[in-house]
C-alpha cells in the first residue's frame, strides 16, 4: 500500500503525517490489518528495537473524586463498587511498588484521585517518592496527582520524581461532553508546568468513548504538538455505575488501528499500551507489542489486569524482551533533550511557555499543524478529510465479564498482582 510506505518513510524521519493519512489508517479494512501492524512495527523497531518497558501502578488514594469525568469509576457520583480509601502511608506505597519492581517494572506510577494536590499532599507524595527510591535502586517514579498549582511541579522534581502524567484523554472539541468540572486547557497547562520543571511529561488518550475518527486524530495531533516523552493509550473500561457503562465501541482490530495511528504520528515517543487492553484486545494483545513499546504490568487503579506472569510470558513468546533499568527508554535525541531541560524531540517544538492560556486554548487541529505551516480552520480541515473518514465501525461485543474491579494490592490486605 502506498499509504503505508509513505507512513513508514515519514516515521523513520520523525516527520508528521498529514491528517488525511492518519485518518486513512483508521479507515483501513480488517483485511489489511496485518499490513498496517507490520508497517507501524518497522517504525517502532527503528526507535525502540524489541524492548518493552514495564510500568507499575500504585493507587495512593482511591475513589471519592470531586471531578465528573464520565469515563472514571472514581468520579463524583460513581456507583461503581470500587475500593475506596484515603492516602497510603509512604511505607505502604513503597511496599506496593516493590512488588511491581520485583516483577520487572522499571517505572512506578503513583496516582491519587482528586482535582489536584494541596501543598500538604505534595509533601506527603514527596515522602512517598523518597521511600520508593530508597527501597528500589534505579526505579523511575512518575506522579499523577491531577491539576498542578504554581510551584508544585518543581517541588515534585526536587523530591526525586522523574515524570508527571496528565492525559488529554480526548479532543478539545468533545472534551466538554466528557468532563465539565475542568477544561481541556487546564490539562494542557498542567503538562506545560511539568515540562517547565524538567519532569518527563506523560500524556495520552482514552479511546472508545464514542468519539469520531476525526476526534482521535485531533487528540493525537495535539499530543504530538505538546510533545510528551510517553503517550499512554487507554481503551475505555465501561464500568457499571458510570455514565459510559454502555459504550462498547471497540473491536480488537480497531484498537490495533488506533495504536498504529498513534505510532505513525508519534514515532519516537514511548507509546504505552495502558488500561483496557485485556478487555478490548483480548487474545490479540501480542500484536499490540509491535506497535507499543511499553505496557502496565498487572493491575490498574480500580480494575484487575492480566496476571503479571502472563504479561511476561506474552512478551517473551512474542519475541520481545523486558527493558532493564540500565537502558534508556527514549531514543538518544529525546533523552539528550530531556537531560538538557528541553522537551522537544521533533524539531517543531511543542513546549509552550508554562501557563500560556492562549496557547493552551488553541484547537487541537491547529496544535497539530506542522512547523512553518498555516493551520487550517477546524471546519475546513474536517471538510477536506471527508473522503477518507472511516465507515461506521460495528460496536464491539459487550464483554462485561472481562471488567473486574480490583480487590487486591494497594489498599487491601491481599498481595498485589505483579
Amino acid at each position: 500500500m502506498d499509504l503505508l510506505t509513505t507512513l513508514v518513510d515519514k516515521g523513520l524521519r520523525r516527520e508528521l503525517p498529514t491528517r488525511e493519512e492518519a485518518l486513512a489508517v483508521l479507515a483501513t479494512p480488517d483485511d489489511d490489518l496485518l499490513d498496517v501492524v507490520a508497517a507501524a512495527g518497522k517504525v517502532r523497531r527503528r526507535w525502540f528495537g524489541r524492548r518493552v518497558k514495564l510500568n507499575y501502578l500504585v493507587n495512593l488514594k482511591s475513589g471519592l473524586c470531586p471531578e465528573d469525568c464520565s469515563y472514571c469509576s472514581q468520579r463524583l457520583g460513581s456507583k461503581a463498587e470500587i475500593l475506596k480509601y484515603t492516602w497510603l502511608k509512604p511505607e505502604q506505597a513503597s511496599e506496593a511498588a516493590a512488588a511491581g519492581v520485583a516483577g520487572g517494572a522499571k517505572r512506578v506510577c503513583i496516582v491519587a484521585s482528586g482535582r489536584g494536590p494541596t501543598d500538604r499532599d505534595v509533601d506527603r507524595v514527596s515522602q512517598t517518592i523518597a521511600a520508593i527510591k530508597e527501597q528500589n535502586e534505579g526505579v523511575e517514579v512518575c506522579a499523577c496527582l491531577g491539576l498542578l498549582s504554581d510551584g508544585q511541579a518543581d517541588r515534585l522534581r526536587a523530591a526525586g520524581a522523574d515524570a508527571y502524567n496528565h492525559n488529554l484523554n480526548t479532543s478539545e472539541a468533545t472534551y466538554g461532553d466528557i468532563t465539565t468540572t475542568h477544561t481541556y486547557a487546564d490539562r494542557v497547562a498542567t503538562v506545560h508546568q511539568a515540562q517547565a520543571a524538567g519532569l518527563s511529561a506523560c500524556s495520552g488518550l482514552i479511546a472508545g468513548m464514542g468519539e469520531s475518527d476525526a476526534d482521535l486524530v485531533d487528540v493525537v495531533f495535539a499530543l504530538r504538538a505538546l510533545d510528551p516523552d510517553s503517550v499512554p493509550v487507554n481503551f475505555l473500561i465501561p464500568f457499571e455505575g458510570t455514565p459510559l457503562a454502555k459504550e462498547w465501541n471497540l473491536t480488537p482490530q480497531r484498537a490495533l488501528r488506533i495504536l498504529a495511528m498513534v505510532r505513525f504520528v508519534c514515532p519516537d515517543v514511548e507509546v504505552r499500551l495502558a488500561g483496557g487492553r485485556e478487555v478490548h484486545l483480548r487474545s490479540m494483545q501480542p500484536l499490540a507489542l509491535h506497535l507499543a513499546n511499553s505496557i502496565f504490568l498487572g493491575d490498574y487503579l480500580t480494575s484487575e489486569g492480566q496476571a503479571g506472569k502472563d504479561d511476561l510470558a506474552m512478551i517473551a513468546d512474542a519475541g520481545f524482551e523486558v527493558e532493564g533499568t540500565d537502558t534508556s527508554t527514549l531514543p538518544e535525541h529525546r533523552a539528550d533533550a530531556l537531560a538538557g531541560g528541553g522537551c522537544g524531540g521533533h524539531g517543531g517544538g511543542g513546549c509552550g511557555p508554562c501557563g500560556d492560556g492562549d496557547a493552551a486554548a488553541e484547537p487541537a487541529v491547529r496544535a497539530g499543524a506542522g512547523a512553518g505551516t498555516v493551520p487550517a480552520p477546524a471546519d475546513e480541515a474536517r471538510a477536506e478529510e471527508a473522503p477518507v473518514t472511516a465507515p461506521a465501525t460495528p460496536a464491539g461485543e459487550a464483554r462485561t465479564d472481562l471488567v473486574s474491579v480490583r480487590r487486591r494490592g494497594a489498599g487491601t490486605e491481599l498481595p498485589p498482582n505483579a
